[in-house]
């Protein structure tokens, strides 16, 4: 399960350190792509074919917008002996990515946040958002 939350710099070249235990979780060649809140989405080869296939499943007229918003901006990502993952600029445009990044395990992917607008995110988030579902899940 990928868990946990790192800071990170993206480099001039615009490389980012992936955390070693989410290398791990994610194997040797993992994808990315747009997400939610224009943060950057990473998946495991396997999860990158699973929402492939769940997509291919669904009417093309429903997955017409979302195809060309996941896939168009989409690369596949080989960490160096350093660990390090080139983000193509396209995807860094997407989610604002100058310097101070946040990476995030959330549970089967992993989120790649610029480290100001993950800070707002945070402060703007309401106890009660989280306390409800936290309730719901008998946390």
């Amino acid at each position: 399960m990928l868990i946990g939350n790192y800071q990170h710099n993206i480099d001039p070249k615009g490389r980012v350190i992936m955390p070693a235990k989410f290398r791990e979780e994610l194997g040797d060649i993992f994808y990315a792509t747009k997400g939610k809140d224009n943060t950057i989405t990473i998946l495991s080869k396997a999860a990158w074919d699973e929402l492939g296939q769940k997509i291919a499943s669904m009417p093309t007229a429903k997955t017409v917008q979302i195809t060309r918003f996941l896939f168009s901006s989409a690369a596949e990502l080989i960490p160096d002996k350093q660990g390090r993952v080139l983000i193509p600029q396209q995807l860094r445009e997407y989610a604002g990515l100058d310097k101070d990044v946040v990476i995030n395990g959330t549970g089967s992917k992993v989120e790649i946040w610029d480290g100001k607008a993950w800070d707002e995110y945070n402060n703007n988030l309401s106890g009660n958002d989280v306390y409800d579902i936290m309730n719901e899940l008998e946390l």
